[in-house]
């Protein structure tokens, strides 16, 4: 069947087909706009697990979200696909086992032990490096063969440290653009608990990419002076916005439109979204790795995005990473639906027909 074939026959009203890609869409990769790439990986968790399970979680609910967006009702006429090619079997067991050799390095760590050169786990850690470093190319090929297919792609992860390899693809294709970097956390460690693609140190790494421009970092709320010295050695390349400051902007009489334009003005023409989910407040994803108090709404965060695909810069990709599901399917429900928003978002702003805005 056609394209066309296949959208005159679906009925977005019913509940997504059981045999369906995400959202329930009848669509191949081929006929889709959109295609993300989940990274279920968290070798380097330091905190709390669960992050590689995030998109089977958001899979699982995307079932369940209703495809008549009020702001992008025929998003779905589009196609969304759910490409698992990259993180194969074989790459979960791997993953695994890399999580389980590095529990040993971070309580050694934790003991005060120092893990340097001839300590008995430094082969390990180098390992894990290595190991790492081979999952973003395996990443950034597979980003590279969808955008020379013309397809808008995204990633979801698994946790914060996924994104590297799709970056570096998408500063191979478009050359600079800027990240605007939803998080509770700033993610400039260097190297946390000595691993280079630690979770906490995916906005270091990205800096160390000349193509990326700036960061406009939003709601803010945990940090260290390692990552402070980072910020104000890079003058002006990356943008903070403490969650602190949002919040006393907002107590005294500034709106959240306001701030957001002073978000989107900062960055440069092209931009890719980098959303933690931790960022939002944390009852909306419990179960995230290391949650904040604090932080902004899922309307507030859906609002900013909608505002960067309205605006004159353009949006070249975006990751969502850092779901972790609970008992419930809370988190997935909410992760589903962000990323939905997001595809509609990515969509609008490329140019793609998406439907208008609904109004009641």
């Amino acid at each position: 069947m056609t394209k066309q074939q296949i959208i005159d026959s679906f009925d977005p009203s019913q509940p997504g087909l059981a045999d369906g890609n995400i959202f329930g869409l009848p669509f191949t990769a081929d006929q889709s706009e959109v295609v993300v790439i989940p990274v279920p990986w968290e070798v380097t968790v330091s905190y709390g697990a669960g992050a590689s399970q995030g998109p089977d979680a958001i899979l699982n609910a995307s079932f369940q979200v209703d495809l008549h967006h009020q702001e992008y009702p025929e998003l779905w006429k589009q196609g969304i696909y759910l490409d698992t090619n990259v993180v194969t079997d074989e790459w979960l067991t791997e993953g695994q086992r890399l999580k389980e050799m590095a529990q040993p390095i971070i309580k050694a760590l934790e003991n005060g032990e120092i893990v340097g050169s001839g300590h008995p786990l430094d082969n390990d850690r180098n390992y894990i490096n290595a190991m790492c470093r081979k999952l973003h190319d395996a990443v950034k090929q597979q980003t590279l063969h969808w955008i020379s297919k013309d397809k808008k792609v995204a990633l979801l992860g698994g946790d914060h440290s996924t994104p590297l390899g799709y970056y570096e693809a998408l500063a191979e294709t478009y050359g600079e653009f800027g990240i605007l970097h939803l998080d509770a956390h700033m993610d400039l460690r260097i190297a946390y608990e000595g691993f280079t693609y630690s979770h906490a140190s995916i906005m270091y790494n990205a800096l160390k990419l000349p193509q990326i421009t700036k960061i406009v970092s939003v709601g803010i709320r945990d940090f260290c002076k390692e990552e402070v010295d980072v910020v104000q050695e890079h003058a002006g390349r990356v943008v903070v916005n403490t969650d602190a400051d949002l919040k006393a902007q907002t107590f005294e009489g500034k709106t959240w439109k306001q701030q957001c334009d002073r978000f989107i003005d900062a960055l440069p023409e092209k931009v890719v979204v980098s959303f933690d989910i931790d960022g939002l407040y944390p009852w909306y994803c419990p179960n995230t790795g290391t949650p904040v108090p604090g932080g902004i709404s899922f309307e507030e965060a859906a609002y900013l995005i909608s505002k960067l695909a309205d605006s004159n810069k353009k949006i070249i990709g975006f990751d969502l990473v850092e779901v972790a599901p609970g008992d419930d399917d809370w988190d997935g429900n909410v992760g589903a639906r962000m990323l939905y928003h997001m595809c509609g978002a990515l969509a609008k702003n490329s140019g793609l027909h998406t439907g208008n805005k609904l109004r009641f």
